[in-house]
């Protein structure tokens, strides 16, 4: 499985990280899911967790408002996006612990050196990483 990226979304989910820290930020990936999924939209959401500088909670009826806007363009929800401001590109064990979209895309994004966007595909009981195809 491969995630396919455009270069100019890859920079707003960087520049949405820069601009949150050092709380994590988040956001659902829109396009079209296969493979390879491709990412045509990035729709920021609102952290509202209780430790933002750890972890990442979307509302759930803002989450739910933008599945209907994905839906109602006519796109997928490839996934989700979020950061770790301090910490290493790889998903948390918290990340794993609150998966709940299996077979979707989990973007990290991290700040702890140069910016750096990974990719995983979350199969219901781990996470598997995918290569990110930026272009």
């Amino acid at each position: 499985m491969t995630l396919e990226l455009p270069d100019d979304l890859r920079r707003e989910i960087v520049d949405h990280a820069r601009s949150g820290a050092p709380e994590e930020v988040v956001g659902v990936l829109a396009g079209r899911r296969g493979d390879p999924s491709r990412v045509d939209r990035v729709y920021r959401a609102t952290n509202v967790a209780n430790c933002p500088e750890v972890r990442y909670e979307i509302e759930p009826t803002a989450e739910l408002e933008l599945l209907e806007r994905i839906d109602g363009a006519g796109l997928d929800v490839v996934g989700f996006y979020h950061s770790h401001p301090h910490g290493p590109l790889e998903p948390s064990d918290t990340d794993a612990r609150l998966a709940a979209w299996p077979d979707h895309s989990y973007v990290i994004v991290s700040l702890a050196a140069e910016p750096a966007i990974g990719s995983w595909r979350w199969r219901g009981d781990r996470f598997e990483a995918e290569p990110v195809r930026i272009g």
